[in-house]
């Protein structure tokens, strides 16, 4: 039998019983040694360049709360690792719940990767769970993080069982290779629950140095007398390699309901933009576009961060390594059934906001391997069930030759994308309303038309919390602030208001301490709606996935001038390596200061004409639109038509917006914030997106960016227009006037979000 063979053999049923052979010497045995480390199975074992990762993730603590989403985070990395980064599943150990205690992670960080890493292979850590820091009662002595295993917290305390985060420095020393990348999704300080939030946080209360066990600390020595590293070293250490934290260190980590699951925020949005990489894909680009799905769901109290020695290398790959694939990915087949006609998916590759709304008969394009007849039709599997991450697909359009291509492990990559036309916002009752409160709330909420469902928080998924707000508000500003006017602030008493799932407020939504709750929530009601459209317009984000041939560049023009953000289709035939001027990312959400000026460029590198709308909400959480036209009170199709060729750009050619012979300038106005600006391109007009434009009959220049009125009239139409440019026949998705069916090839919408202050 061929080495290369055994291997596989090897890895398969290993990977069949769920560890690896580390794993199994793990479980069965308590020392740092074991027989597999024998010279002449480790020669065998040993390939050239070997990729290496252990991950750990807890929910079933048994004397603290338990968490939902550490065991999801693991299945998470264990799939994206195997299926977009080549590695070999009995390369990868998992220790879960009663598995992972503090001995057991130590001891298989020290066998599975110390043991069996070698200069050059690549290695990945993970942790999900609690996190606690360690304070000192000694002078000058500083705070220490720690991550909690299983059995971290003792039948008596005061004792922490604790994983130090000087250990973890250890152990990562010890590593004969450079290219590690640790990912820890926990926090280490404890907030409480002074906020509304429906996230549950990573974090156990603060303990003394004194209380962590003996055991550990002999652990800890033991490390640094094997490897040589002083106890100075340690004081003023850099983790190795590069470190992916869900959050910064005062701050929490956090974890959700999705649908059918649980998850850490920072894992799945970390996951999620992995499985889209390419081959020039950096970690800093990774990183920022899922702190902005983190930042948006949990407000500036989370905001992922990156560090390590090799931190500030700039063309850092992910985990450092290429993905297996050089276009991106939006899950893969689990299992195939009924004679290859149905196939079983992992869709964690889908937008993490998409996924929840991904209908029945969404379709997927099977990815095929180069050796493929380059003739032959892609096989497209359609949506029948979908449970959480998982769903149930079967082949359409393909004959008994063409379904034996269908096997397990291969990719694929959404080509419709089916929304329910009729969505609304799930809201969260803040759990510690009265129940009084939560009966008014729910009975004020049945009547908002853009509200679909009222929750507990923390059970289900939801979009908003409503809750009692404390602190200050800032003031609210007309619409045409002097830029160069700092807004004021002013206290507020206790009132209902909404704010973000980590418990941030949603700009002017506070209300008085005296107001009733039905009065708050009437008061609420075109707030919704604007978060509904808010909410629409993501739905439609699709850079990801679209083959248009389009990109488009943020610019600061004043006080300075700086590119701060492209944003492309990674899967354009059009867009090629040197058709580009690809620029570098910038680290973290940039930051515009209020006042400055801004521009898009809108660039079309495709081969026919495209149109383009565009679309935002800015940090005062007010919708804005680019427009196009000068409306008439009572505009007309005909005159709708004739102004359409302001929103065209032909192929070859890049808009600026504003244009530069334009009478009005974009300065940056509202208060601090999260904004976001959609750039939304078709290959066919915005015809209903147009109409409702111009039923606002507003007066003034014919262009201009300004407030919207009837935002959700708008992402309504937008909706609508890509529903009509994709022509999807009624003989794929049935005659349901109840959906959007969109092909993702035939529109683009790009996403920009950016922090006003």
């Amino acid at each position: 039998m061929k080495r290369r063979t055994f291997l596989q053999q090897v890895g398969w049923v290993l990977a069949a019983l769920g560890v690896s052979e580390t794993g199994l010497s793990i479980m069965g045995a308590k020392s740092w040694a074991m027989p597999l480390a024998e010279p002449d199975y480790q020669a065998l074992a040993q390939p050239s360049a070997r990729k290496l990762a252990l991950l750990v993730g807890i929910n079933q603590y048994p004397r603290i709360a338990p968490l939902g989403g550490c065991v999801t985070d693991v299945e998470l990395q264990r799939e994206l690792l195997i299926h977009r980064f080549g590695f070999n599943p009995s390369d990868i150990l998992a220790l879960t719940d009663q598995q992972a205690t503090r001995e057991n992670i130590e001891n298989a960080f020290m066998e599975h990767l110390c043991q069996q890493a070698r200069e050059g292979d690549v290695v990945v850590f993970h942790f999900s769970g609690y996190g606690s820091c360690v304070v000192s009662t000694a002078e000058n002595s500083p705070l220490q993080n720690s991550l909690v295993p299983v059995d971290g917290i003792g039948l008596t305390q005061p004792t922490g069982n604790y994983l130090l985060e000087e250990t973890l420095f250890l152990l990562l020393r010890s590593l004969k290779t450079h290219q590690v990348t640790t990912i820890l999704d926990t926090s280490y300080i404890d907030t409480g629950t002074a906020i509304p939030s429906h996230l549950r946080i990573r974090s156990c209360p603060e303990i003394s140095a004194e209380q962590i066990s003996a055991d550990e600390l002999a652990f800890q020595e033991k490390l640094t007398q094997k490897f040589g590293i002083s106890r100075s070293q340690i004081k003023n250490f850099q983790m190795p390699g590069i470190v992916l934290q869900a959050s910064a260190p005062t701050q929490t980590a956090t974890e959700a309901p999705w649908g059918g699951f649980s998850a850490g925020l920072f894992t799945y949005a970390l996951t999620q933009n992995l499985w889209q990489s390419t081959d020039k894909t950096t970690i800093q680009m990774t990183l920022n576009r899922a702190a902005v799905v983190v930042e948006q769901l949990a407000g500036k109290e989370q905001q992922p961060q990156l560090s390590g020695e090799k931190s500030q290398e700039k063309s850092l790959l992910g985990y450092n390594l290429n993905p297996d694939t050089t276009t991106g990915a939006d899950g893969f087949v689990i299992a195939v059934e009924d004679s290859g006609k149905t196939a079983q998916l992992w869709l964690a590759g889908l937008p993490t906001r998409v996924l929840p709304y991904y209908g029945v008969n969404s379709l997927l394009t099977l990815l095929v391997s180069p050796a493929t007849d380059a003739n032959s039709k892609p096989l497209q599997l359609q949506i029948r069930t979908r449970d959480g991450l998982t769903a149930r697909a079967r082949i359409i359009g393909a004959d008994t030759l063409e379904t034996a291509k269908l096997q397990v492990g291969q990719l694929v990559q959404e080509s419709v994308r089916v929304l329910p036309r009729h969505l609304g916002l799930t809201v969260a009752l803040d759990s510690r309303l009265d129940r009084i409160e939560r009966v008014d709330a729910t009975s004020a909420f049945a009547s908002v038309g853009c509200v679909s469902s009222v929750v507990t928080t923390g059970e289900q998924p939801a979009d908003y919390v409503f809750g009692k707000g404390q602190g200050k508000s800032q003031k609210e500003e007309a619409p045409n602030i002097d830029p160069t006017v700092t807004p004021t602030s002013k206290p507020i008493e206790t009132g209902y208001g909404l704010f973000l799932l980590g418990g941030e407020p949603i700009f002017n939504t506070i209300g008085e301490a005296s107001e009733a709750v039905k009065s708050a929530v009437n008061r609420l009601t075109y707030k919704l709606r604007t978060l509904l459209a808010v909410k629409l317009w993501r739905l439609s984000v699709n850079d990801t996935s679209s083959s248009l041939g389009v990109m488009a560049t943020l610019e600061m023009i004043s006080p300075q001038e700086q590119v701060l953000m492209q944003r492309k289709t990674l899967r354009s035939p059009f867009i090629t390596q040197g058709a580009i001027n690809q620029q570098p990312e910038q680290p973290g959400i940039p930051t515009l200061p209020i006042g400055s000026r801004i521009q898009f460029r809108v660039q079309n590198y495709s081969s026919s004409p495209v149109y383009f709308i565009l679309l935002g909400i800015d940090s005062s959480s007010g919708a804005l639109a680019f427009y196009p036209l000068v409306s008439a009170p009572e505009s007309d199709t005909s005159e709708v038509k004739s102004l359409l060729k302001d929103t065209i750009i032909a192929p070859g050619e890049t808009l600026t917006i504003p244009r530069p012979a334009a009478s009005y300038e974009w300065f940056i106005q509202g208060v601090s914030g999260l904004a976001e600006v959609f750039v939304i391109c078709s290959r066919a007009p915005f015809t209903q997106t147009i109409a409702a434009l111009a039923a606002m009959s507003l007066k003034g220049e014919r262009e201009r960016i300004g407030d919207l009125f009837n935002p959700l009239d708008v992402a309504q139409a937008v909706l609508q227009d890509l529903h009509q440019a994709s022509g999807i026949v009624p003989e794929i998705i049935g005659t349901s006037s109840d959906i959007y069916a969109l092909d993702v090839n035939a529109w683009a919408t790009l996403s920009f979000v950016y922090q006003v202050g």
